[in-house]
């Protein structure tokens, strides 16, 4: 006898069936109301040729003995034996508010799964299973994924891809039968992870159709996946890549899965986004306060530590409304260039003879709080500590930017870091760090290492409740939900390349709200392509994240550092409405022109990018997303940003005063935008009339 289970939430619906075996969910996607047993029998299938004699049931663990054949929920053995389990429902499903969990068991093979979905608040679906070894010898755990069934409908895929320095490169394929998988081994998220893996209508772009994503909260190796089977069904899922024997369970052991977010939308892409950056919010973690701006000494001053230069520089930042001062890499023992003193964390009082001291009480003297550079997960093997502990080595693999990887599952390894990192926030009372992470971790058990540094970090923080921590990670390379539920902030990528972060921002946004992603203003030509990029442009890309520079500031004109005052005061005046109000994207008909913005009841601020030149001799109108259609708006250009005066500008007739619009007037025809360079970028204000 099956019972249907209804939920709902913010548009959201999921129902659940709980029988006969395993509960398998009938719906997700829009909210239905209320259904009852016609809704289980419109949706039951024949039974197609040369198959099992019964309709296939794809249920929450799916495996081959329900008909399944295709990447199966749950894979492990006992000594080589009960490859395939026949888990059975045990006890009731509870339904708890807007929470379903059930345990499922194996008497035979000597397993029990738990399994829980929490449909949030913000219609995000949230899911995880564990696995209990309830046998009298050693359980091996290959895999345990999550997995739920998307509709015919979704014919397209959408992931992304990248690499150093340009990361979240978007790439659709068509959803056709057999498998998609994104698989990442890399022992951290990746450069290339995807982040989201998303199914969708035909021609879903970010305003438009109806679409499915799957994000596992994971820092460590994973696998994402779509699949579709001749036999009628589709999925995506995901889940953490095991290597082998990785996970042994112990009698009455366990593993748990990370959490895997699922998430619906009909309102293409940006709803995908808007109820992720709802739930992100909504974290008891989640920083309240408003994001300092950050200056980073990386790109001013790079090795080349001296206490003078630092101190005008701090000057320079102070004056012109710098909040937060942070030394990057160098400050430790031996640490002159990248191939020496990582794990070495200790003042280098050959170049600091007097400690940190003198600095971190010369920047709060400015008013401004102090950060500081880590990298504890690495070593180099010219270092004091490797050559005292080899043993301490995660594994022996080829060098990767000269340096290996510590095991900070050892106990040891755990304590030393924990300790050296304590002492250094206690010692220069810390208020943030730069948690940096610059290689893949190869011939490793990532499992063990992944939750030692959530373990680490969430200690670190709990003995310092105000600490703030950023991961980065060789730039953008360990960004997902897994990582944010122990940090602050993420580092999008190690580009200041003003074009290069305008997409980067665009795709890591579907995942990570603004407030979250670090974006600074670099020098006019970028350290990692070479590009030359107007100051106004580079202005306009880091406003719409947690904005800060990179840059000497030491060696400006008295116009650059005019204008920076004015970015900061326009950044420190708009972020309660950029990192609360809801993100959009323009589907913008020229593919070398960006519009995006940040929207509430009443206001809202877009930025028009122009990346690249278009054959078109006029731009296309922008037509402004995401706005109350009866309310009037007045739309200016902000003034602090106008794109530096030069030949491929060319002015329309309503920027100077503005013009004033209904919403839906505004995003169904648009204003006609000037005629911008590559490279330059206008940011538009609007405001109730």
């Amino acid at each position: 006898m099956s019972e249907l289970i209804s939920l709902a939430a913010n548009g959201t619906g999921l129902v659940v069936e709980t029988g006969p075996g395993l509960p398998r969910v009938l719906h997700w996607g829009a909210d239905l109301g209320p259904v009852d047993e016609d809704f289980v029998l419109a949706g039951t299938p024949g039974v197609p040729p040369s198959s099992v004699d019964t309709p296939i049931r794809l249920t929450l663990l799916p495996t081959s003995r329900d008909g399944w054949l295709g990447r199966p929920g749950t894979s492990g053995h006992r000594a080589g034996s009960f490859q395939h389990v026949r888990p059975s429902l045990l006890g009731p499903v509870v339904v708890d508010g807007s929470s379903v969990s059930y345990t499922a068991a194996d008497p035979v093979a000597g397993v029990e799964f738990h399994t829980e979905l929490h449909l949030d608040p913000s219609g995000v679906l949230r899911v995880r299973h564990e696995v209990v070894n309830t046998g009298e010898d050693t359980w091996t755990v290959d895999a345990l994924r999550l997995l739920l069934p998307v509709p015919a409908s979704a014919t397209e895929l959408l992931d992304l891809t990248g690499r150093w320095c340009r990361e979240r490169s978007p790439q659709r394929s068509p959803f056709l039968h057999g498998l998609r998988s994104r698989e990442s081994r890399r022992g951290r998220t990746g450069h290339d992870a995807t982040g989201l893996l998303v199914a969708g209508t035909p021609g879903f772009g970010f305003r438009d159709g109806e679409v499915w994503g799957v994000h596992l909260a994971w820092s460590g190796d994973h696998e994402h996946f779509a699949e579709r089977l001749p036999e009628g069904l589709s999925v995506l899922g995901a889940g953490e890549i095991l290597a082998p024997g990785e996970i042994l369970l112990s009698p009455g052991s366990s593993y748990a899965t990370p959490w895997a977010f699922f998430v619906w939308s009909d309102q293409g892409l940006d709803g995908l986004s808007a109820r992720l950056h709802t739930w992100t919010r909504s974290r008891p973690t989640h920083p309240s306060s408003p994001r300092p701006v950050v200056l980073n000494t990386w790109e001013a001053v790079y090795f080349n530590h001296d206490l003078g230069r630092l101190k005008a520089l701090a000057d320079r930042a102070a004056e012109i409304g710098v909040e937060r001062f942070v030394l990057d890499d160098g400050w430790f023992r031996g640490r002159r260039d990248d191939s020496a003193g990582l794990g070495d964390w200790f003042v280098d009082s050959a170049v600091w003879p007097a400690g940190l001291a003198p600095l971190v009480d010369y920047v709060r003297g400015k008013g401004m709080q102090f950060g500081l550079w880590f990298e504890p997960e690495m070593v180099n093997p010219d270092s004091d500590l490797a050559r005292a502990h080899p043993d301490w080595l995660l594994a022996d693999t080829l060098p990767w930017r000269r340096q290996q990887v510590l095991n900070v599952a050892r106990p040891d390894v755990y304590s030393y870091l924990l300790e050296r990192l304590d002492s250094l926030v206690s010692e220069y009372r810390i208020d943030y760090i730069k948690w940096d992470h610059n290689r893949d971790l190869m011939e490793s058990l990532v499992h063990s290492q992944t939750l030692a540094v959530y373990r680490l970090l969430d200690e670190l923080r709990s003995r310092h409740p105000a600490l703030e921590i950023e991961s980065c990670s060789s730039g953008g390379a360990r960004v997902d939900l897994g990582i944010l539920a122990h940090t602050d902030r993420v580092w999008a990528s190690d580009t200041n390349d003003a074009v290069e972060r305008q997409r980067i921002q665009r795709w890591m946004g579907l995942l990570v709200p603004p407030e979250l992603i670090g974006s600074h203003v670099g020098p006019p030509e970028a350290h990692t392509t070479g590009r030359v990029a107007e100051l106004p442009f580079r202005c306009a890309t880091a406003l719409f994240n947690h904005a800060g520079l990179e840059w000497d500031l030491t060696g400006l004109s008295a116009d650059d550092l005019a204008a920076l005052r004015a970015w900061i005061t326009l950044y420190k005046r708009l972020r309660g409405l950029l990192h609360t109000g809801t993100v959009v994207r323009s589907d913008h008909p020229d593919h070398g022109s960006l519009l995006h913005g940040v929207v509430d009841a009443t206001h809202a601020v877009f930025c028009y990018a122009h990346l690249e030149t278009s054959p078109d001799a006029l731009p296309a109108r922008l037509r402004f997303p995401g706005l109350s259609p009866d309310r009037r708006y007045t739309v200016r250009a902000v003034p602090e940003l106008l794109p530096a005066a030069g030949r491929f500008v060319q002015q329309t007739p309503w920027i100077a005063a503005g013009v004033t619009m209904t919403g839906i007037a505004l995003e169904r025809v648009g204003v006609q935008p000037p005629l911008l360079g590559p490279g330059q970028a206008m940011v538009f204000e609007l405001t109730p009339a």
